[in-house]
């Protein structure tokens, strides 16, 4: 009865998600699976952490999408996320909800979801406010000034964004569930979401696919078009590893820290 209670409540906000343009269709029915499994599988306290982030998250792209219009040619997609988004960020908490059930609830599957769910609003965090830094961004592996909203650029606004996001989910947990102290919570989270944040910058500069628009002669993470409508080229990294794939990663750094604290 709870695992239909939570579809049927997973399936309702991606309608409301849907209907306030946060979800596209692929993304509302991705959010209906993941949102399913985890509000059915894991309860009240692992929804509320999902609701967190995906609330804060879409909230600030919201608010600050006037500020970030000039630079939608740098990134691959928009504020209203798709299928291949949502499993990003929520595709490992709905594998670790499932191992959560099926292994009698170890708490240390509970401290991985912290981490995970830390790490992907820290991320969301530090690209929807690190762009409001008054001064240009550095590459992460170089410390050389670039342009906003490079891939792999971090900042002094972007880092305080994604401690506030990781310490947000940190608060949740705790406010939810005792399987862990607030010391730890608070930790696992932070270090967590730091940690993933900084890897999905690293992956960023390094190995994520760039792409080159020949027309305005700028770097984009958007393939096989660019805004302009232009076809853009290859010009560094892994083809595989898009934006996503980086997600994706970055939410299992955050779980990988986050379980390491918990042993520790």
């Amino acid at each position: 009865m709870q695992v239909l209670i939570g579809f049927f409540l997973a399936a309702l906000i991606a309608l409301l998600a849907w209907r306030a343009r946060a979800l596209s269709t692929s993304g509302a029915f991705a959010a209906l699976l993941t949102g399913g499994l985890i509000f059915g599988l894991g309860g009240l306290s692992w929804a509320t952490l999902l609701l967190v982030f995906f609330v804060s998250s879409s909230a600030l792209s919201r608010l600050f999408a006037p500020r970030k219009a000039a630079l939608s040619e740098k990134f691959s997609k928009g504020s209203r996320r798709d299928w291949a988004q949502v499993l990003a960020n929520g595709g490992l908490g709905a594998l670790l909800v499932v191992g959560f059930a099926l292994l009698d609830e170890p708490v240390w599957i509970w401290a991985a979801y912290i981490g995970a769910m830390a790490a992907v609003n820290a991320d969301t965090w530090a690209t929807e406010i690190g762009v409001l830094n008054p001064s240009l961004p550095r590459l992460v592996t170089t410390w050389k000034p670039v342009e906003r909203g490079t891939s792999g650029a971090v900042s002094r606004l972007g880092t305080l964004a994604a401690l506030g996001g990781s310490a947000l989910v940190g608060l949740a947990a705790v406010l939810v569930s005792s399987q862990l102290p607030l010391g730890v919570a608070l930790l696992a989270a932070c270090l967590g979401g730091l940690a993933g944040s900084f890897f999905d910058s690293f992956l960023g500069a390094t190995v994520q696919s760039i792409y080159y628009c020949p027309s305005c002669q700028k770097e984009t993470e958007r393939h096989p078009r660019h805004v302009c409508g232009s076809p853009t080229r290859h010009l560094r990294g892994w083809r595989w590893l898009d934006n996503d794939g980086v997600n994706f990663l970055c939410s299992l750094v955050g779980a990988i820290v986050a379980v390491l604290v918990w042993g520790l």
